[in-house]
């Protein structure tokens, strides 16, 4: 598991933060899962867009409804094996998916917020290792990790979605709007795959 001060901080978010933090993390994966797609036609992206797309709209839509246990069925439906693709790519794509999951979860059950929250800023970070790792760098852990220019430009991002979600001082919608605009505009993701 790799570490960062950054997790003990994200825990006192309240949830709308912590849905918006997770939000934006998916919004960065999403590239990998869309280049995955055109270049397998595997499945449509734009299912995944719509179902993430639904959750900034209930985070800035008072009247939006979603029904989670839905969305969830069509993630599954998108989710690639690592055993039909024998090429790389199926792996971030893997962690798109898985990353979209939790936070549908942690919408499900608001008790395992938080706990959804820090597996997806993890998961995160790990693809981000794990494609460094397959391209010949040694195991990325704990204590090497600040050698690793990658992982560190992930936490950074991280940190830098962090900080005006802390400064918040009550559930702003044009933060929210913001943070995912700026993410969506830069167009590029955890692993500096653009769309």
């Amino acid at each position: 598991m790799l570490q960062n001060p950054l997790q003990v901080r994200l825990e006192k978010f309240e949830p709308w933060q912590q849905i918006t933090f997770m939000a934006c993390l998916c919004e960065r994966m999403y590239p990998n899962y869309a280049v995955f797609c055109e270049n397998t036609k595997f499945a449509e992206a734009r299912v995944y867009r719509d179902i993430l797309d639904s959750i900034w709209e209930l985070m800035t839509v008072k009247t939006a409804k979603i029904n989670f246990e839905r969305q969830l069925e069509k993630l599954e439906e998108l989710i690639p094996s690592s055993e039909e693709f024998d090429f790389y790519g199926v792996y971030p794509a893997i962690d798109a998916c898985k990353g979209l999951s939790q936070l549908i979860h942690g919408l499900l059950d608001r008790d395992y917020l938080f706990e959804n929250m820090l597996s997806l800023s993890e998961l995160s970070v790990l693809t981000v290792a794990q494609l460094e790792e397959a391209q010949g760098s040694e195991e990325i852990t704990n204590e090497n990790q600040k050698d690793n220019e990658a992982v560190c430009t992930e936490w950074d991002v991280q940190w830098a979605i962090y900080r005006p979600l802390k400064d918040a001082e009550k559930r702003d919608v044009e933060l929210i709007k913001d943070l995912r605009q700026e993410i969506k505009d830069e167009g590029i993701s955890n692993l500096g795959i653009s769309v």
